[in-house]
């Protein structure tokens, strides 16, 4: 078994690419940092005796994912499940003040990037007529928020394309998955704020949010269901959180 996960530099990606290598999944990681990738496949393939690919590209660009895709081999062009975790917010500003260069890396990722990594991999997918395809969301697909115009408008557009997906791929066999988390702590706040440690530690202050490691044994969940069962869609919250704004802090 094969899974390709996108994003796995860090967080809830490279918490899923331990849970599946734990499962004795063979991996494919993706990023954009090269090192942090060979770090990766170094630790899980001697832990976990699997095979691991990484492969460096910016997901923004079509003829990046083409060029990454064409370069497996037959044998490792065999995924089973996709994980299309890569994805950021960046900014948060009202719609009048936002800045263009953040709204365009919102879309070209989580949007665009997610559409890039579903044909290439559905299309391989449709040959073996079996797959899973899981797209990791979030509550800012199920509400909007103050400030969060773009970022929540992706993330929207992310529930409309897993359920698209579905319907599209039901005739070829193929699962198709959303996990929608709240609040998360990983790099996702360090990188809204432009790196300003200060402001995204203060997003967690005074409550517990989810790990990346609850999101991946949620993920591993889905992957892991009998063959006649799939799971549309799961909204995961930490126990504080209500709703994107309503917490509870001590």
């Amino acid at each position: 078994m094969t899974a390709l996960i996108t994003g796995a530099t860090s967080g809830i990606g490279k918490s899923c690419a331990e849970i599946f290598a734990k499962n004795n999944y063979n991996l494919i990681i993706t990023g954009r940092r090269q090192e942090r990738l060979n770090e990766l496949e170094k630790n899980l393939s001697e832990k976990y005796k699997i095979q691991v690919k990484p492969l460096c590209f910016d997901i923004r660009s079509f003829e990046a994912c083409e060029k990454a895709i064409n370069s497996l081999s037959a044998e490792e062009k065999n995924i089973d499940v996709l994980v299309n975790n890569a994805g950021l917010a960046a900014g948060l500003a009202t719609i009048q003040d936002g800045t263009i260069s953040h709204w365009e890396r919102m879309i070209d990722t989580n949007i665009k990037g997610l559409l890039y990594m579903t044909k290439l991999i559905s299309n391989l997918m449709i040959e073996r007529k079996k797959g899973h395809i899981i797209n990791i969301g979030s509550v800012a697909g199920k509400e909007v928020y103050a400030n969060g115009n773009v970022y929540c408008a992706t993330k929207h557009a992310v529930d409309a394309l897993n359920k698209g997906m579905r319907i599209d791929l039901l005739p070829h066999n193929i699962k198709v998955t959303a996990i929608n988390p709240g609040m998360v702590e990983t790099e996702f706040s360090l990188v809204r704020y432009d790196g300003d440690e200060a402001r995204a530690k203060k997003v967690y202050q005074g409550l517990q949010p989810l790990t990346p490691e609850d999101i991946a044994e949620t993920v591993f969940w889905t992957a892991s269901r009998p063959a006649h069962v799939n799971i549309n869609d799961i909204l995961i919250m930490p126990t504080v959180q209500a709703t994107a704004t309503n917490t509870l802090r001590k």
